[in-house]
């Protein structure tokens, strides 16, 4: 038996702000597309209540159901490009901190 993880009920206040967000606007990019709940979700391959949670910003949604929102609307090529390691700003200040040589008489 598999444990379900807690971390969809304990998500910091940002991240279910985030959340709330990608779904209103993936709302707003079907509305605008005049297309019914009942037509994306068919599109989509989903329940028509499982679309109304994604639009809500559900955690529990999968990634896949947001990702295939996504990609109905033409801008799944932002998907990869959110954890890019080439725009991972901390991640490089780390680096070269490591990379820094050491000023408490280390090697010259």
């Amino acid at each position: 038996m598999s444990r379900r993880s807690t971390a969809a009920s304990m998500l910091p206040a940002p991240v279910a702000r985030s959340l709330g967000e990608l779904g209103q606007n993936l709302r707003i990019a079907r509305k605008r597309r005049k297309e019914t709940l009942a037509s994306f979700a068919e599109r989509m391959q989903v329940s028509i209540p499982t679309l109304r949670k994604m639009e809500r910003g559900d955690p529990t949604v999968s990634i896949a159901i947001y990702a295939m929102a996504l990609w109905l609307i033409g801008r799944l090529a932002f998907l990869s490009e959110i954890a890019d390691p080439f725009n991972d700003e901390t991640a490089l200040l780390l680096e070269l901190r490591r990379l820094e040589p050491k000023v408490n008489g280390s090697a010259r």
